[in-house]
């Protein structure tokens, strides 16, 4: 779906062709090949399946039909074998756990079930055998504490809850769910806050349980505000845990985790035969104290075989206008599904409006009426019945277009895409917001029971990248490209015939399929599967959810296990601290060995040594007043005070110490481990293990969060900053001339957790072992667990500024390097033209690899040269950046921002919206005239012929990044002289553009082609230059041969990305430089045939 992405113009038709067109029968393309090879792979190892008749159960009225014959037994799930509860235990993966207000049910050992309104806890998952799960989990209610006013006892309790039961019902009038009393129970208990350190032990809490989650709140405000206890007054009571999330409560007390194995002991649950609430094939009801919660460790680390699908719409749009769900028709839907485990999809799908011609290895479902085939989808997703849903932009696109449709054309059976009995999915807006990537306006589809899995969104979460359509990923990762097919040729190809939809159906399968190739490839579900077990959050809430719940999660467990309970803050975002020291870069070429030296796992080890958390924080005077010795606390370098391990141990080290221990076990199983799934789940857990362990800190110094510290974080980086200097006041006090060492070493620079040494040896083997000899020593110095490690040596090593190097990095075989490795460089940013990017890399592979820095001098000459004589192609130097609002909205112009209104004046369909990212140029223009006034559309320049200035581009692109990279070199002074200025930089071509400006009031007149001169005829040559006539006119025609070759390969190369050398290329990549230079040769092919055609047709002598 292409025009999601809002790509450009089509290319056109070429002016020559060989063979083949648009309407062509066409042979089978590569990807359709691949399709028919998964179907005989499959076919021969198929077992024979007795087709079973489909239940569909009644959701609404009747709309189109998706009939038995339609469906293939292997896509619907196995048939489900005889179950008996009261001898067999049901074992399943839960994916996802949330909630609903549901009627009490009779369950053995279970409380009375008069109640009609209660909560329930509802966990979907999959056995071993693939069979889906909906598990009802009863008597599980919401709770939190306060502490117990001056005088609280026993006498008070039911006074208090008679109190606030009233004062909650008062405030909920309206609300219906509410039959019983609000509070079900308030106990008195023994606790103890987990925010500072105390030294009295626990105090008096109350435990307040409510008959609703959603009270919970009402009940907190109340509380704060004052609350009337007979013989105590109106106290006001601070609430405990009040902002824990009813599913994250319930995991915590029942020790569960997110994706792991659960286990319903036999005689335990009740099987629901009849009246069940979801289309799963196994649902059962349970006491939550009889659910078994298997830690994720040896055998329960697998996955079950989970149900993926992958899924894509094409739309028919107008021209010039972007599709509208209320005019414009789902035209094709197009599925995969994907056996988690197995190596290829089991299931492809093309649903299509209108017939469509066969394809290789997919089965197509044709459909006369829209909405026959809007209702085909949701019974096909029945008859699926997928755990995880994928796509590219279906968030905010697919799946919100397709039930907007379906309203438009009233298909009322539609919108029951979860697994819940006749529960709509329905449409919300939902805003993100974080300091590194702004905010974010997105939608969100509910779909319960099914995990939603948006590459895009986890693409623009996790990745940096200059463009984020789908080609440009599925190549940055996957080495692939595909088509781009303009909105107003998809309606073309639709408006064809079966050929044609065919090959429209063949492109939608692509993009249904790439999304779940980079879903393998960037392991993107088992790295959130593992996330959510170490973690233990339910698998949706990472994939919508920020960071800090992750670490609430696991911060109340560890405080359950030790009576402590977490407050309610409340935060408004307040004074900042200093952040991680930087040692001052001593700037240069290094042609000697620079040995690298890391700080493992830096924050979590600087808390973990000096027991920074919570619950060791010694408020301003404490220690004095709790009578501590000088050797049970600390203060740190920044006056903050806390307790020792002896006196109490932290909370945050404990868990620190969890996941990073856990980490190493499971990298020494992964350095043993073989089976590739097995390894891949293990990979996940090491990972999602050090993201965990590096986001503590994270959560300490939140300004506004759930439980920030500013005591804690600035401590944290305190210890980093006097780390980094004693490192190199070590490493420069021992590596001495003096001690019997070849040369002094110099800390040429350090950055938050790492120190470059130059300890004057020559060869990369010496700064390896000397490296480590010193990361021992250094550590030696260091409270356990810091420890310094010897990480890589840069050699040569071209230190720029803070932050920014470059170097060839070895870090295990001291003759070969590993790679080059640029921080902070235009080599490896985003914010520049292309041209920056490749100059900068390949002037520093002259410098570093070749160890040619005059080379790269002259290189870099040769490049601004060609800039200036118009010589550079135009994909070289498209700026990208991203609308992230309203052009009101911004301070100052922007040259995307004024671009994208031009834009939406010339044609409203093509021109961008929020949140995607504007490709422009920058033209020449009037002396004086701002810059983004200058920014205009690629291909509107290559179109109009429009004069790029380059000046720009070497001034405000080149200039800076060039002079970062060769003033260490050639000094300051004189690379800007050498770059800059010179020779190279005086011949310059300027096209002529061919709209705006005076050239409304000249008139063209002819040029002789062979002098230039002026002539008043339609002829090709003036009279002086007609003997010559025709060796110009050979010039000519080879220059039109040449333009057409080019041509050929560039159109060949296109046609074989797209998978068919016998089909016109209608793709419009924005992102593929091939799609400019197509363009650009296509232009200039177009203007040589009509120059040609001046010297006009062979006279009788040429033949």
């Amino acid at each position: 779906m292409d025009f999601k992405r809002r790509q450009g113009p089509g290319p056109g038709v070429p002016p020559k062709r060989a063979r083949g067109g648009l309407w062509d029968e066409d042979e089978p393309s590569q990807f359709e090949e691949n399709l028919a090879l998964l179907e005989e792979i499959e076919a021969e190892n198929r077992l024979q399946e007795a087709e079973e008749e489909l239940q569909l159960p009644p959701q609404g009225p009747a709309g189109g039909q998706f009939s038995t014959a339609d469906i293939d037994p292997r896509w619907k799930r196995p048939a489900l074998c005889a179950l008996d509860p009261n001898t067999e235990p049901l074992i399943f993966q839960q994916l996802e756990i949330d909630h609903y207000v549901g009627s009490a049910v009779p369950l053995p050992g279970g409380p009375p079930t008069s109640c009609n309104s209660v909560p329930i806890l509802r966990a979907f998952g999959v056995t071993d055998e693939g069979f889906s799960v909906c598990c009802h989990i009863h008597g599980f209610a919401p709770y939190f504490y306060t502490p117990a006013p001056p005088g609280f006892g026993a006498e008070h309790l039911s006074d208090l809850q008679r109190e606030l039961s009233t004062a909650i019902s008062r405030d909920q009038r309206g609300g219906k769910e509410l039959s019983g009393p609000a509070v079900l129970a308030i106990e008195l208990c023994s606790r103890e806050s987990m925010f500072g350190y105390h030294g009295h032990g626990p105090s008096p809490f109350l435990r307040i349980t409510l008959a609703l989650p959603r009270l919970v709140a009402p009940a907190r405000r109340l509380l704060e505000q004052g609350i009337r206890v007979p013989g105590l007054g109106t106290p006001s009571f601070a609430p405990y845990e009040a902002n824990v999330d009813f599913e994250i409560r319930f995991m915590v007390d029942a020790d569960i985790v997110g994706c792991n194995w659960l286990e319903l002991p036999a005689g335990k649950y009740v099987w629901r035969t009849e009246k069940k609430a979801t289309q799963c094939q196994l649902e059962v009801d349970v006491l939550w104290s009889d659910v078994i919660s298997h830690p994720p460790e040896g055998q329960w680390q697998r996955i079950a075989p989970l149900r993926v699908l992958s899924f894509d719409i094409e739309c028919a749009g107008r021209k010039g206008i972007f599709p509208e769900p209320e005019r414009d028709p789902v035209i094709q839907i197009c599925s995969l599904g994907l056996r988690w485990g197995e190596p290829e999809p089991f299931l492809r799908l093309a649903l299509t409006l209108r017939p469509c011609a066969p394809i290789l290895g997919a089965k197509v479902q044709s459909y006369e009426r829209e909405e026959d085939l809007l209702q085909a989808w949701p019974n096909f997703i029945l008859a699926m019945d997928p755990d995880v849903i994928t796509g590219y932009n279906i968030q905010n696109f697919d799946l919100p277009y397709l039930i907007s449709r379906a309203q438009t054309l009233k298909v009322d059976r539609f919108p029951f895409l979860g697994r819940v009995t006749g529960l709509r999915s329905n449409i919300r807006d939902s805003s993100f917001q974080s300091r590194q990537v702004g905010r974010r306006d997105s939608k969100v589809v509910s779909m319960v029971g099914r995990v939603q899995m948006d590459m895009l969104q986890v693409l623009l979460r996790e990745h940096k990248l200059r463009s984020y359509t789908l080609n440009a990923v599925s190549f940055h990762f996957l080495g692939e490209q595909k088509e781009d097919v303009q909105h107003s040729i998809i309606t073309d190809l639709q408006n064809g015939n079966e050929q044609t939809r065919r090959r429209l159906a063949v492109y939608c399968l692509r993009d249904a399929f790439l999304p779940l190739r980079l879903l393998e490839r960037l392991m993107v579900l088992v790295n959130n599967v593992e996330m959510a077990r170490v973690t233990g959050v339910p698998l949706g809430y990472l994939l919508s959810r920020g960071q800090q719940v992750k670490v609430v999660s696991q911060l109340l467990r560890q405080a359950m296990r030790q009576g402590l309970l977490m407050p309610v803050v409340k935060t408004e975002g307040g004074e900042d601290y200093t952040g991680a020291t930087v040692i001052e870069p001593l700037k240069g070429y290094y042609d000697v060995p620079i040995a690298t030296l890391d700080f493992s796992s830096l924050y979590p080890s600087i808390m973990m040594a000096h027991n920074l958390c919570y619950t060791t924080l010694l408020r301003p005077g404490a220690a004095q007043k709790l009578g501590l010795k000088p050797d049970e606390f600390i203060k740190t370098p920044t006056g903050d005070e806390f307790v020792k391990s002896s006196v109490r141990k932290g909370l945050l080290p404990q868990i620190l110490e969890n996941l990073l221990s856990a980490r190493k076990r499971a990298k020494a199983e992964l350095a043993q481990e073989t089976d590739p799934l097995r390894r891949q789940v293990l990979d996940g857990r090491q990972l999602a293990l050090k993201v965990s362990a590096n986001s503590v800190y994270g959560f300490t110094g939140a300004e506004v969060g759930k439980l920030p510290c500013l005591e804690i974080s600035q401590s944290v980086t305190g210890f980093g900053r006097q780390m980094i200097e004693k490192t190199k006041q070590l490493v420069e006090s021992k590596y001495t001339l003096e001690n019997g060492y070849n040369a002094n070493a110099k800390v040429v620079y350090g950055d938050t957790d790492s120190v470059m040494c130059r300890f004057g040896v020559s060869s990369v083997a010496e700064a390896m072992s000397l490296g480590r000899e010193a990361a021992n020593w250094v550590s030696s110095h260091f409270p356990s667990p810091i420890r310094l490690e010897f990480e890589k040596v840069y050699f040569p090593y071209l230190l720029i500024s803070k932050k920014r190097y470059a170097g060839l990095l070895f870090s295990s075989q001291p003759d070969t390097h590993d790679r080059m490795d640029c921080k902070g460089l235009e080599a490896v940013r985003r914010d520049n033209c292309p041209l920056v990017a490749n100059l900068v890399t390949s002037s520093l592979r002259r410098i570093l690899v070749d160890r040619d820095p005059d080379g790269a001098v002259a290189h870099a000459k040769d490049v601004i040269s060609d800039l200036l004589c118009n010589r550079i192609d135009i994909s070289q130097l498209v700026i990208t950046k991203e609308l992230t609002r309203a052009a009101a909205d911004y301070a100052g112009k922007q040259a995307h921002v004024e671009l994208a209104e031009r834009m939406r004046k010339r044609d409203p369909g093509s021109a961008p919206s929020l949140g995607d990212r504007v490709p422009y140029v920058i033209i020449g223009a009037a002396k004086g005239v701002a810059a983004y006034m200058k920014s205009e559309d690629p291909l509107f320049v290559l179109e109009h012929s429009l004069p790029i200035d380059t000046q720009y581009y070497l001034g405000q692109q080149l200039a800076k990044p060039l002079l970062r990279i060769f003033e260490p070199i050639l000094g300051e002074g004189r690379a800007e002289s050498v770059l800059l200025r010179g020779d190279h930089t005086r011949c310059k071509t300027v096209l002529t553009s061919k709209v705006g400006g005076l050239l409304a009031f000249t008139k063209r007149r002819n040029c002789c082609i062979g002098c230039r001169s002026v002539i008043n005829h339609q002829g090709a040559v003036c009279e002086f230059c007609q003997p010559r006539e025709s060796e110009l006119y050979q010039k000519e025609v080879s220059h039109l041969n040449a333009l057409e070759e080019r041509f050929s390969r560039l159109w060949t190369q296109c046609q074989r990305c797209q998978g068919s050398l016998h089909e016109d290329v209608i793709c419009t990549s924005r992102d593929c430089p091939i799609f400019y230079m197509r363009k650009k040769v296509r232009k200039d092919l177009e203007d040589q045939e009509r120059l040609l055609q001046r010297f006009g047709p062979p006279g009788p002598e040429a033949w």
